[in-house]
This record gives C-alpha cells, structure tokens and sequence, in this order.
C-alpha cells in the first residue's frame, strides 16, 4: 500500500448526496467515480498496487468503511477507494484486496494520513509486505490476502528489475534522491508503476545509510 492523497470529488456526487432520499445503488454516474478514484491513486489499486483501469469490469469501487455497517458513509467520497478484481469468482483462499476483505474493517487507510500507511509496512527482501503492528500485519495478510503467492513475486520481480538497471555501481545520494521523486510520482502526475512501492521502500532505506 501507499498513501492516496484525496482529490475533488465527482460534481455528480456531490450533487446525489444532497438529493432527498438517495442512497449509493442509485447513484448513477459510477463511470465518473472510477475515473477519479484512478486518477488519483495513480493508476494503482488502494491495497495491492497493481494496474487498475476506470472500467466496471476492470476494478471495484470500494466502502473501506462497509455500507452495511457504515450507512451514514455509503456516499461519503472520503470512504470511497479503487480496488482492482481481485480474483473474484475464485475461492475464497484466492481472493485478495476488497474481493477477500468484504464487509471486513481494517485499522488503517491508505486515504486517512493521520494512519500513516507507508510508515506503517514494510518490505521484505522475498516480496513479501508486513508490520510490526501485529492487527494490521494480520489484516494484511488474512483479511486483504497480500502475501498471496503472485502477489509477493510480483513485487519481488519489479524489486529485481529496477536493481538490474541499477547495476553495480555505488549510487550518489542525489541519485537516489531522483530516483525516489520517480518512483514516488513526484515529477509527474501521470500513472505510477505496478508494485512501485516495494522500490520506494528499498530506496528510503539506501537514503538512510547513504
């Protein structure tokens, strides 16, 4: 996970939410709503990170906040996020991100700062994420399923990748100061690479013994 830094939200919910009576199943511009959510988490799903796309199939809209149990939040952008698929249709034990998490609560958001999201995982050298915060590092790995097995070789093979273009050589702290602002979208406001986030993590941790 990283942290979503929230945007605007769609005029169109703005403008159902203050309509009498309404509820989120009859909001109707949800086409809209995929747009943003993508737009501003980069093209990245909110848990997994992988490749999102604004379409009905490509990606779920979710209630980090579940609308059975949260009714007064089913309209509140601030609870809304993208997720991708998540192997839904698979068994439950293949399912991640919103397809495994259900109506399921989470301690932290990507979305809230205050949660602090980045600080809060880790990245480990096998592709593997975790926390020392042992409720969240268990709703990392049995309520969203991020260990999943392709999950952590994706990330480990996008970690291989970006050191073998690397090579060898002893990088500068500038140097890695530049890469960091890439990786971390920092120079542009254009879609982020899959995974990104276990190569910020690698890169903070040079910064610190550079």
């Amino acid at each position: 996970m990283r942290a979503i830094r929230k945007g605007g939200e769609p005029a169109s919910l703005t403008e159902h939410r203050a309509a009498t009576g309404t509820d989120y199943d009859g909001y109707r511009d949800k086409a809209t709503l995929r747009v943003c959510l993508v737009r501003e988490q980069r093209g990245l799903c909110c848990y997994c990170l992988s490749r999102i796309h604004p379409e009905y199939n490509k990606m779920k809209i979710e209630h980090w906040h579940s609308q059975d149990r949260y009714e007064g939040e089913r309209l509140d952008y601030s609870n809304l996020l993208g997720t991708c698929m998540g192997n839904q249709g698979l068994p439950g034990k293949d399912q991640h991100c919103d397809a495994r998490k259900g109506d399921r609560e989470l301690s932290r958001n990507p979305a809230n700062p205050s949660h602090r999201i980045e600080d809060a995982i880790q990245c480990l050298g096998d592709g593997k994420i975790a926390s020392s915060d042992p409720i969240f590092d268990r709703e990392i790995n049995d309520v969203l399923k991020l260990n999943l097995k392709f999950l952590q070789n994706n990330r480990k093979a996008t970690l291989i990748a970006f050191q073998r273009l690397l090579g060898r050589g002893q990088l500068s702290r500038p140097s890695l100061e530049r890469l960091l602002r890439q990786w971390n979208g920092e120079e542009d406001a254009g879609e982020l690479q899959p995974f990104c986030q276990v190569v910020v993590y690698w890169l903070r941790k040079r910064l610190k013994r550079a």
